[in-house]
């Protein structure tokens, strides 16, 4: 089992303990011993303790609660058994190349471990649920930072993506560079409470109506709406950035798209009030060029096919390896 879920579970024994259900009416089957070999990878045991914890570590990290369904149970001890033998194979493969200032990188990691805790005790307390002593938590760090020494050097060796395979990716999907059409506007908010009367919404028109033929007659439109303005956007003159279609209410979005940059709105009213709108500049419906979205395909090239390596070169080891489960054990 990784540190990382490790890491997770020690995480959450951090937290205050959860009340557990209630006892199940038949009695459960003995649990086979801690010590019981579950597996071997090229003679190396991996015991019941060891895929309970990486079991429990799983469901830690992603949130889970433990399955009560024996099938959902069994079906959950396998996939932490094959990540463990992943990790196996990966270990002892790694482990024949040296990584440069190993200690120091462990030591790092344990101290982000001990971050996660107010207090020392309260990291001890969580080494003892856990089943886990200090040194054996380093250990795993240990392997952790091997396995991914090992990852980043069989990652790096892989060919260079090229612009010619870059440009071929965003040809292929043109779809995904697509970028809609957006405004960039500012407004002046006039709110009006839910439950306001009609005398008080009679008044925030008047008032909006009033802002709107200073505004004509020339008035600087951020300092009004700092001055006037009931919306977080005020401090900034009512600028509210750049925004696409969907993304604010109907009739404020009709208002200021149809606007052209430097003009503005009649007033405008919708469930939080009366709005005057100014749009100070529009972005044509366009797909992205290819020399802004480059660099970003490159990374994402060069990740894929990194993956794509790591997991041929898993493939490999797992062939090469011997795997024995304990049932195939003599």
């Amino acid at each position: 089992m990784t540190a990382a879920l490790y890491g997770a579970e020690m995480a959450a024994a951090a937290d205050a303990a959860a009340p557990q259900g209630a006892p199940a009416a038949a009695a459960a089957p003995a649990p086979a011993q801690p010590t019981a070999v579950v597996v071997t990878v090229n003679g190396v045991a991996i015991t019941r303790a060891e895929l309970d914890r990486a079991t429990q570590a799983f469901l830690a990290q992603n949130r889970m609660p433990a399955p009560t369904d024996p099938a959902q149970k069994k079906k959950m001890e396998e996939a932490a058994q094959e990540q463990m033998v992943t990790e196996e194979v990966l270990y002892q493969a790694a482990k024949k190349e040296e990584v440069p200032d190993l200690d120091k990188q462990v030591a790092a990691k344990f101290d982000e471990v001990k971050a996660q805790f107010p207090n020392p005790e309260d990291l001890a307390k969580a080494l003892t649920k856990n089943g886990i002593t200090e040194q054996e938590l380093k250990d795993l760090l240990q392997r952790d930072v091997v396995i991914g020494a090992y990852i980043a050097k069989q990652s790096a060796a892989e060919p260079a993506v090229t612009t010619e395979q870059a440009k071929a990716f965003y040809d292929e999907n043109l779809d995904k560079f697509k970028k809609p059409e957006s405004v960039r506007a500012s407004h002046i908010l006039i709110k009006v409470a839910p439950k306001a009367t009609d005398e008080e919404k009679q008044a925030a028109k008047k008032k909006a109506d009033d802002l709107l033929a200073k505004l004509k007659g020339g008035a600087d439109f951020a300092e009004v709406a700092k001055q006037e303005s009931a919306d977080s956007s005020a401090k900034q003159g009512g600028d509210l950035g750049e925004f696409g279609r969907g993304q604010m209410v109907k009739p404020f979005e009709d208002a200021a798209f149809g606007l052209k940059p430097g003009d503005l709105s009649e007033v405008v009213e919708s469930q939080f009030g009366y709005h005057i709108i100014k749009t100070t500049g529009k972005t044509e419906a366009q797909t992205v060029p290819f020399a802004e979205v480059q660099a970003k395909i490159v990374q994402y090239l060069t990740e894929t096919q990194g993956q794509k390596r790591m997991a041929a070169k898993i493939a490999e080891l797992k062939k090469a390896a011997t795997i024995v489960p304990a049932a195939q054990e003599k």
